[in-house]
């Protein structure tokens, strides 16, 4: 059973979301944001929940500034979901825990 996110970083990018069977949910974040460590949580139990179905990944855009830059991501939180290796839908900001799971189900239907 999985953790939680995985970790993605401009270097890992391709290979976690470009090349991923499943679809892929990123969390784009950053340490100093407040809105992103109350959404934490709630990402990383879903990425326990749809484990199998969806990969749920993280990236800082500190860390990763290019990554977040190649997707226009302005604010954050910034949650974008891939399918087939591209962006398939958006949400910007905090987002709540009914809203994410709508987004996932459109995602995986």
């Amino acid at each position: 059973m999985t953790n939680g996110p995985i970790e993605i970083t401009d270097n890992n990018f391709d290979d976690i979301v470009t090349r991923s069977q499943t679809p892929v949910l990123v969390d784009f974040s950053a340490e100093w944001c407040a809105p992103c460590k109350k959404l934490a949580p709630i990402v990383a139990d879903l990425a326990r929940q749809y484990e199998n179905r969806l990969t749920v990944g993280h990236l800082d855009v500190e860390v990763s500034p290019a990554t977040a830059a190649q997707f226009g991501v302005m604010s954050v939180p910034t949650l974008i979901f891939f399918k087939q290796g591209k962006p398939a839908h958006q949400m910007v900001g905090p987002a709540s825990r009914q809203a994410l799971e709508q987004a996932i189900q459109k995602v995986l239907a």
